[in-house]
């Protein structure tokens, strides 16, 4: 039986009270599941506020059987009217979609997708245009169908910026090829240690809002049915009028 794996590790802009991207989860109406990745203009709490309306606008179109592209379509002319064309967004949609029985990624943002599929790498990076502006936008969708050995690594473009200020750059191809090759399952495992390297380059001070989202569907002997899901985030502490 194939199985998924779905990890997701992201944290804020250094010294910025709130991270501008949003990732959510939906389980399809017709199976499987698809996440959303949206990464508003600029950081901080306007950043957030506009990449919570994108994601909550694909998500809920999503829900309703919606496809992925209609969906990032109607997200981009929502956006639009909500913001007079003036603010932008970068939307990545991953779906497994069990009704086609394929992987599908959909674009809108300059940041690439990375994929492996047995021993074969692929970098889906054609140019696509962030949604929020202009007219006509549209994104530029892939599938596949799904398979054992499959790992895909997606992220926002403050991994993309990570490490820029001392000309170096988060080997986020080697990184994919390296886990895909000894292990390609563990996916929060890959998912940590991309991050963990654009904040090493960044010296534990993150340039920009970064999300890493990974992906793995692999064979496995069925043992059960039991689906799963675990969270982990940090609560800041409250900070009283003491100038704590």
């Amino acid at each position: 039986m194939l199985v998924v794996q779905a990890a997701v590790a992201k944290v804020k802009k250094y010294a910025v009270s709130e991270s501008g991207d949003t990732v959510e989860m939906i389980e399809r109406p017709g199976g499987g599941l698809s996440f959303v990745l949206a990464d508003g203009q600029r950081s901080g709490r306007s950043a957030k506020i506009v990449s919570n309306i994108v994601a909550r606008k694909v998500i809920s179109l999503l829900a309703e059987g919606v496809r992925d592209g209609a969906s990032a379509r109607a997200a981009h002319d929502y956006l639009r009217v909500q913001r007079g064309g003036k603010v932008s967004a970068d939307l990545l949609i991953l779906s497994v979609d069990l009704q086609t029985h394929t992987l599908v990624v959909s674009r809108n943002t300059r940041c690439p997708v990375a994929l492996m599929i047995g021993d074969t790498f692929t970098l889906f990076d054609d140019p696509s245009t962030p949604i929020g502006m202009g007219t006509g936008v549209r994104p530029i969708i892939r599938e596949w169908p799904l398979q054992d050995r499959m790992t895909v690594l997606a992220f926002s473009d403050g991994l993309l910026d990570a490490g820029r200020r001392k000309g170096q750059r988060v080997p986020y191809e080697d990184l994919l090829r390296t886990f895909h090759a000894e292990d390609g399952r563990n996916a929060h495992r890959l998912a940590e240690t991309v991050l963990q390297t654009a904040l090493a380059l960044d010296a534990g001070r993150p340039v920009d809002d970064t999300t890493v989202l990974v992906l793995t569907v692999y064979e496995q002997p069925v043992v059960d049915d039991i689906r799963r899901l675990q969270v982990q985030f940090p609560i800041p502490p409250v900070l009283h009028s003491l100038g704590i």
